[in-house]
């Protein structure tokens, strides 16, 4: 039904004109929490209980079934066990009732009876026509309209301009509270549970046209839907919406085939990185960083260009600022010569001018250098941001404030700002009341609270401006050649391999396939130098390990001969190995090694792995992923991402690669990789060698998903 579930469709679900509450019970948590939820924000005369008895509840009269309500419900909030939710969907649906909210538990997250009772659940719910959020969550608000249809104490009165996702009915409470601690306000909060049918994906696609809503936090711990998910994260981007996600969890990619040293590169959790990379998703790992950046990209918008300014009164945060930029990659530019000359008329003689800026003591005496030092650094080309250090109260001591005149100062800076500014606590304390009220007079919209937190929240907004700066859908991959599809299959040795990538245009080390001895020494004497000698067998991947390689052979005929009987001899050691013959191929020295690898992730789909390494690739760890497509300046800033990028600029005496040879040959991989579909289970290069303008593959390894010969 994912089809089904269109954004006119959970408009009538999170835009209710009625909501039905079934299963309510006087000795209900549940129910009567949501019943006063629902009294709270106004929504009683909208709301039907619903109780099989037909008992008084909370007050008030009910009926026995959705039925006898007579007239329209939008929803329906099913808090019935699971042995009774056949029978309430046949009632939802008799009435009319077109949207399920389940919070019963039990289902897929229940072992393989839950997931069985699950897919009869949806299976039920597709066969009526309902839409059905859930099960095992505790429902949503909708801040904006005021309508709570969930079973969360303490929801906040005012609405705001971040969304909350979350698969943790549980966790969002937890959630809800730091949000209205941290003057973070909601639009929308809606628990996803096992999100059987309504996933994460679909209630983004709702949010990115919700006018209310400027950014989305979501927690998650798996996408269930990876392609609608997809959709709406770059629907999200268009609409310039930042999307945060704290994702729980991580393990190997379940995909990951033996013959390939790549799927030990990619696993569930850096495919994830890489994809949401290439949405232009920002991910964090703690609920405080998802909610403070969210907050501060609904604040803030797109900022135009990624440096951070920081103006603050004391020396000690700027220290403070300029360590955790550091170690979190945050960027803190040194500013241009006017701006310079500019803030030095602004400072006092005894200050210094730098990025973070410390306007001294001098600014207690003359707040007014707040003001004039963020407009300023505002006006600096590298700056898309100032954030302004300083501290504000979050206690009524029953007297005006003291520093009032410090944040009427930098209110003014940030109204004259050329850029967008953000006012940072100094601590994470609450923003309440009092806090509001000194804001609002000093024309201080928000406050982000704590260093550490302000300078993640605002290298997570500059990352994600650049990210979605364009939103052009991806360059189709490129025309390759390619083997019939009904010789994709089996499995294939290296020769083969070898052969695939020289036709899609992928540079390749010469080399002679042959036979005999004699082939060995004419093919190591036609090239007159040092050869390389492999078996080649499609039972034999991995000829290393078994002797099946010997290098640096000298290309006289006994240095032949002998190499040539040594693999030869190794490979009939292979119990059912077919020998195809023997790879002759110069012997290469020096240069640098890397991998290129192609392994289809089960949700995302082929994913492109590059690394360094050679044979040590599963010890240096070093290495970049993509989803395919990816253009040539794609695949060159893979490779400018990699911790050894320095080893292909010429370090320590080296011949500086040309990174657009090497990037061209990684797009080409994967351009095949997409032309081969879903018959490939891996491709991987094994190394690709680079030295100046020279990318050639050495060896190469090609899995398909038919294993069965043809």
């Amino acid at each position: 039904m994912s089809s089904d579930i269109t954004g006119e469709r959970l408009n009538s679900l999170f835009r209710p004109r009625s909501v039905a509450l079934v299963g309510a019970a006087n000795k209900s948590t549940f129910s009567a929490l949501a019943y006063r939820n629902l009294v709270e924000f106004g929504f009683d005369a909208h709301t039907f209980l619903v109780n099989r008895r037909g008992a008084e509840t909370h007050g008030r009269a009910t009926v026995t079934s959705c039925r006898q309500i007579g007239e329209p419900v939008d929803v329906a909030y099913l808090m019935v066990p699971q042995a009774g939710m056949p029978e309430a969907l046949d009632d939802a649906a008799a009435a009319g009732i077109r949207n399920a909210v389940v919070l019963s538990s039990g289902y897929g997250e229940a072992g393989d009876a839950g997931r069985a009772a699950q897919e009869q659940l949806v299976a039920h719910a597709k066969s009526l026509g309902i839409a059905l959020l859930g099960p095992n969550m505790l429902g949503f608000a909708n801040f904006v309209d005021r309508i709570p249809v969930c079973s969360i104490p303490g929801l906040p009165a005012v609405a705001g301009p971040v969304a909350l996702l979350s698969q943790s009915g549980a966790s969002s409470a937890a959630m809800l509270e730091f949000a209205t601690m941290v003057n973070v306000g909601l639009s929308h909060m809606v628990t996803l549970g096992n999100e059987a049918m309504i996933t994460a994906g679909h209630v983004l696609d709702f949010l990115v046209d919700d006018p209310h809503t400027r950014a989305v936090a979501i927690f998650m711990e798996t996408v269930r839907d990876p392609e609608v998910f997809r959709r709406a994260a770059r629907r999200a981007a268009e609409a310039g919406k930042a999307v945060v996600v704290l994702k729980a969890g991580s393990s190997e990619l379940s995909a990951r085939t033996a013959a390939a040293h790549t799927g030990a590169l990619v696993g569930d959790d850096r495919v994830i990185d890489a994809v949401f990379a290439e949405l232009g998703v920002i991910r964090v790992d703690s609920i405080e960083d998802m909610l403070i950046t969210a907050g501060a990209a609904a604040a803030l918008g797109r900022l135009q260009r990624p440096g951070i300014g920081i103006v603050s009164i004391s020396g000690g945060a700027c220290d403070i600022i300029a360590d955790r930029a550091e170690d979190l990659g945050a960027a803190l530019p040194e500013l241009a010569e006017p701006t310079r000359a500019t803030l030095a008329q602004i400072m006092p003689g005894y200050g210094t001018v730098q990025n973070p800026l410390d306007v001294t003591g001098a600014a207690i005496i003359d707040p007014s250098i707040f003001t004039r030092s963020i407009e300023a650094l505002s006006k600096d080309p590298s700056i898309g941001v100032v954030g302004v250090v300083q501290g504000v109260p979050w206690i009524d001591e029953g007297q005006p404030y003291f520093g009032q005149m410090f944040i009427d100062a930098i209110g003014a800076g940030m109204s004259a700002a050329a850029c967008p500014a953000a006012f940072i606590n100094q601590v994470m304390q609450p923003i309440t009341d009092h806090t509001r009220a000194i804001m609002a007079k000093g024309g201080v919209p928000y406050v982000i609270p704590g260093l550490r937190q302000a300078v993640v929240a605002l290298r997570n907004v500059a990352w994600w401006s650049e990210a979605t700066r364009s939103t052009a859908a991806p360059t189709p991959a490129a025309a390759v050649t390619v083997p019939p599809a009904g010789g994709r299959r089996g499995q294939w040795s290296e020769d083969a391999a070898r052969r695939l990538l020289t036709d899609a245009g992928v540079p390749v080390v010469p080399g002679r396939l042959v036979t005999s001895a004699e082939g060995a020494v004419d093919a190591a004497a036609e090239l007159g130098r040092p050869v390389a000698l492999k078996i080649v067998s499609p039972e034999i991947l991995h000829k290393s390990d078994i002797g099946g390689v010997r290098l640096d052979v000298a290309p006289d005929s006994p240095s032949v001969r002998a190499a040539y009987a040594a693999v030869t001899a190794a490979a009939a050691t292979v119990p059912g190995a077919r020998l195809e013959g023997v790879l002759v191929s110069p012997m290469r020295r020096g240069g640098v090694e890397l991998l290129v690898g192609v392994v289809r992730d089960p949700q995302w789909g082929p994913m492109l792995a590059v690394a360094f390494g050679g044979i040590y690739v599963e010890i240096l760890h070093d290495s970049v992923l993509s989803p395919l497509p990816v253009t040539p300046a794609q695949a060159r800033g893979m490779l400018e991402r990699l911790r050894g990028i320095a080893l292909l600029q010429g370090a320590r005496g080296g011949t500086p690669a040309d990174l657009d040879a090497v990037a061209a040959a990684v797009a080409r991989v994967g351009d095949l990789a997409l032309a081969l579909g879903d018959d490939l289970e891996s491709l991987e290069i094994n190394p690709l060698r680079v030295e100046g303008s020279s990318v050639e593959a050495l060896d190469a390894v090609v899995t398909w998903t038919r294993k069965d010969q043809y």
